[in-house]
């Protein structure tokens, strides 16, 4: 299986998230939706604002974060993915994040992070 796994980062301003093997990731960019296998080509993406990541483990469990700002690096080595801020999305209070959608300003920092926390969730739950 090793030759068809790839090594993930995730790395917060505030902390180091995860740090495994993957067979798929799933990074929500500027420019649309990435998936990622072993062996893909080097690129460097910047992370949507109010989006998440998803990483399926060797393993086949299902992890996903929400993620805010930041910065998707793909190389030989493995994924690294820099984010300004991430969060598991089990975490996530739907009903909470719901509510701070509705009442934030569109584009305002407190709308992006609901909206990331809200999409991590319903990716999750698929």
């Amino acid at each position: 299986m090793a030759d068809k796994s790839f090594r993930v980062d995730l790395v917060s301003a505030d902390e180091r998230l995860y740090s495994g093997e993957a067979t798929i990731l799933v990074a929500q960019t500027t420019d649309g939706e990435i998936g990622v296998l072993a062996g893909h080509a080097p690129l460097l993406g910047q992370l949507r604002e109010g989006g998440y990541i998803a990483v399926t483990e060797v393993g086949g469990d299902r992890r996903v974060a929400a993620v805010t700002g930041g910065f998707l690096s793909v190389a030989t080595e493995g994924v690294t993915i820099l984010a300004e801020s991430a969060e598991w999305a089990h975490h996530v209070d739907v009903a909470a994040e719901t509510a701070a959608l509705e009442e934030a300003e569109p584009g305002s920092e407190t709308h992006q992070l609901a909206k990331s926390r809200l999409s991590a969730a319903a990716a999750l739950a698929r």
